[in-house]
């Protein structure tokens, strides 16, 4: 299947910095392009993939699991970490999972995280039935767009995919056992208001994790998909700060371009 026009992944070899940006559930690299052309701009390695059975059709996430969607995380990280001299992973919604688990098992590979409105589990009765819905229904409807910021869309699933949700659910409470091997420093900003991914889960996630560099932003003026809403400008240089003090030696070349 033809990928959605804007869910394209994107890449930018800068320098010696890299940086991997990891999508939301049934989301697309779309929610994270401007942040990436913001770290490209400042010359960083930037890497965003389209995570298997997104960007194209709903159905299509019907044949994948979490498996997939961590081993191309995890495959593009090992891409970058040949490449640069030190690496960071930025995550929103699912991929905020995607980057704790990441941070778990790549340990001093990676240099810091970020995370914006990380999902750390799925609450309330439905995802309880996730065990017998997959085999009686194919799809709910779907979570994309929630974004304050008037006219702003996001290019994501209209539909959720009632297996690959149930994937989902395994994969948070593998994730959640594993957040007291993150050690890494840690941004974490999350919306005071989120229609998706409860706040219970960022605090629960400051609450188990190892790290003691830590850092907790509120983002006011957004919903659950803040790199496109109020506070984008914010998360970008936010994040791109984290870096430079980090890593204040980072060497950069080239301006930003995607694939």
């Amino acid at each position: 299947m033809p990928v959605l026009p804007g869910a394209e992944p994107y890449r930018h070899d800068g320098g010696d910095i890299g940086v991997l940006l990891c999508h939301g559930f049934t989301g697309s690299p779309h929610s994270l392009r401007p942040w990436a052309e913001h770290l490209a701009g400042h010359g960083l390695t930037v890497s965003v993939p389209l995570l298997p059975g997104h960007g194209t059709r709903w159905q299509d996430m019907q044949h994948t699991g979490w498996q997939d969607w961590y081993a191309e995380v995890d495959r593009a990280l090992r891409d970058l970490t040949d490449r640069c001299s030190r690496v960071f992973v930025f995550g929103l919604s699912m991929g905020g999972a995607l980057t704790l688990r990441l941070a778990a098992r790549h340990g001093s590979a990676i240099s810091g995280i970020v995370l914006v409105n990380p999902l750390n589990r799925l609450h309330g009765l439905a995802p309880r039935l996730l065990p017998v819905l997959r085999h009686l229904v194919p799809s709910s409807p779907g979570i994309a767009s929630d974004i304050a910021k008037p006219g702003v869309v996001e290019v994501g699933y209209e539909q959720v995919p009632v297996r690959a949700a149930y994937s989902l659910r395994q994969f948070t409470r593998l994730v959640d056992g594993e957040l007291p091997q993150v050690t890494q420093p840690l941004l974490l900003l999350h919306s005071a208001t989120d229609h998706v991914v409860n706040p219970a889960d960022s605090a629960r996630i400051l609450a188990r994790v190892s790290s003691t560099d830590v850092t907790e932003v509120v983002l006011e003026q957004s919903y659950h998909v803040a790199t496109l809403d109020h506070d984008a400008e914010q998360i970008f240089d936010r994040s791109h700060a984290f870096i430079n003090r980090l890593a204040p030696r980072a060497q950069t070349k080239g301006s930003p371009t995607g694939d």
